[in-house]
């Protein structure tokens, strides 16, 4: 991480029925490099959750056909982190060249991306810190986003494709960084959606999502044992609420499942604080590693009776 961040911010009003509240909520986005950082509403989060985010200056940016577009004329300019010490470099390579292929595709350094951002042939797929400011929790998460270049006189304007959670900010990596592959996978898969089907962008994405949740049932669901809570940690425990296939495995397994493509094989991208604080929320995901699609989600807040990790309640929901 850079130890040097300028913050750059951006004001928005999605709105979104999940949050249960009216009320306008504002974020603001850090780059992992320094130079950018974005602003946006509270209500972004659930949404980018279901994997999808909308960024404007005082007004919302919803892609239009003619941006989508666009898009597919573009160049995707990969930025690579300035920490030689991440894994991040070698795993978004590995994941952009085994299955992007929407556009054509060259990884550039930070440096590179402050040079070319302006230039409306390229688009850009880079990570961002976000923290939402009127969250109490004060909890800060790392997102991988797809930005569209355009002659914008601040990077805070340049509009936001999608977004998509990797984890918490200041938790381990390796946690994480093993599932770019079918994250990458989702982004890609997302534009393909908007491009076939453009009134997604402008209406409801989350219903969307909601409403093509795949069938977890007809698939195996592959778990980690340490994101697991204590009540579920075994076969046995998760069998008594599961009934259908499910396995504990190392996050080795899971990167094979996804790296081959594994059709019959459902995982659990799993983003919470793991250790580094109590009062925040962890959000749960299942994903194909094949397809990319949602299988299932949702999030509780951290506490000493519902630790960060899969519940109980996740299988019993899982099992309807």
């Amino acid at each position: 991480m850079s130890n040097s961040i300028n913050e750059i911010r951006i004001a928005s009003n999605l709105n979104e029925k999940v949050m249960k509240s009216s009320a306008k909520r504002v974020i603001h986005c850090t780059m992992r490099y320094p130079g950018l950082v974005n602003k946006l509403p509270k209500s972004f989060f659930v949404v980018a959750f279901l994997l999808t985010c909308h960024v404007a200056t005082g007004q919302n940016y919803v892609p239009k056909p003619a941006d989508i577009k666009h898009f597919f004329g573009t160049k995707t300019l990969v930025v690579l982190e300035s920490n030689p010490l991440l894994q991040y470099n070698t795993k978004i390579t590995e994941a952009v060249k085994s299955n992007w292929n929407i556009t054509p595709y060259e990884f550039i350094s930070f440096k590179e991306f402050e040079e070319k951002r302006k230039d409306p042939a390229y688009s850009f797929l880079l990570t961002t810190v976000v923290t939402f400011e009127k969250d109490k929790t004060k909890a800060q998460y790392i997102f991988l986003q797809l930005l569209a270049g355009g002659n914008y006189r601040h990077i805070k304007d340049l509009p936001d494709l999608v977004s998509i959670p990797l984890s918490y900010r200041n938790t381990e990596e390796e946690n994480h960084i093993y599932k770019l592959g079918v994250i990458v996978r989702f982004v890609q898969n997302h534009m393909l959606l908007l491009q076939s089907n453009p009134s997604v962008a402008s209406g409801n994405v989350l219903a969307y999502y909601n409403r093509n949740m795949g069938d977890i049932k007809t698939k195996t669901l592959y778990v980690v044992q340490d994101e697991l809570a204590p009540e579920v940690n075994t076969i046995d425990k998760i069998k008594r609420l599961y009934p259908h296939p499910v396995k504990i495995v190392t996050r080795e397994e899971v990167e094979e499942a996804i790296i081959r493509n594994d059709p019959n094989i459902v995982f659990m991208h799993k983003v919470g604080p793991e250790g580094t604080r109590l009062k925040a929320r962890c959000y749960k995901i299942v994903m194909g590693a094949d397809d990319a699609q949602f299988y299932y989600f949702d999030y509780h807040m951290v506490t000493d009776k519902a630790p960060d990790g899969i519940l109980a309640n996740d299988f019993r929901k899982m099992a309807r």
